[in-house]
């Protein structure tokens, strides 16, 4: 993990802006405190953090909307923080595509090790891979880069991946053909909630199928798990 990693505090809350960035700044990290979503989208557009810390009762916008548009349009980390919690609330944060929740009242230390570890993901999916080790993985009629976490189409559509759809999809693509218990997906991700395996599945399988719900390329065994139900070819990047 890098020291300079740049954390975006977005929380109308002075108080908890202060002990969030102090908390984290003694870590190492670089931290910025925003009290609204307008304030912290504009600072996006000029530097792009590798997280945003997002509460869901900001003054100007639901919080759940700047989580959607932030998983949706970059390439950001997103951790909740919030007093809404409510399963339907969780479920639907990590659905949006927020990598992790935590509800108020909370203790810093847990939010110190939820921030490590998230990071831990991010900076190593942006690790670079030696040239002659880079290898994208071709399935169905997709093409899967995971240096840049981007999808390419035989058709020529692109789409890039969250993070945590992502790691979903590589640990699908390592194991193909096989059924993946809920347990094991749930253990390979670090899910904090165990319906958010399936919030998560749900969201990739609407960038990969074209009907998701048919799903021909990720299937649900019940009672089981989940299977890649395609072959997988790795190649290089020239092949």
């Amino acid at each position: 993990m890098s020291k300079t990693d740049l954390i975006y505090v977005i929380d109308d809350e002075k108080d908890i802006c202060d002990l969030v960035c102090n908390e984290l700044e003694y870590y190492g990290f670089d931290m910025r405190a925003f009290h609204t979503g307008a304030q912290a989208l504009q600072a996006i557009k000029r530097q792009a953090p590798k997280l945003c810390i997002v509460d869901l009762g900001l003054p100007d916008m639901d919080g759940l909307a700047l989580v959607k548009e932030l998983c949706d349009s970059a390439n950001i980390g997103v951790l909740i923080l919030s007093g809404r919690g409510s399963l339907p609330d969780r479920v639907l944060g990590l659905e949006l595509g927020a990598d992790d929740y935590i509800t108020k009242p909370f203790e810093p230390r847990e939010l110190v090790a939820r921030v490590h570890s998230l990071l831990r993901r991010i900076n190593k999916d942006e690790t670079p891979a030696p040239s002659c080790a880079v290898k994208k993985a071709r399935f169905a009629d997709w093409l899967y880069n995971p240096s840049t976490l981007c999808l390419k189409r035989d058709s020529g559509e692109e789409l890039t991946l969250s993070t945590a759809e992502a790691d979903l999809l590589g640990t699908l693509l390592r194991a193909p053909q096989q059924i993946l218990s809920r347990d094991r997906l749930l253990g390979e991700q670090a899910i904090p909630y165990d319906r958010s395996i399936d919030s998560r599945m749900s969201r990739l399988r609407k960038k990969l199928e074209a009907d998701p719900k048919d799903p021909r390329i990720i299937k649900t065994v019940y009672g089981a798990g989940y299977m890649l139900s395609t072959p997988v070819e790795w190649i290089t990047p020239e092949g």
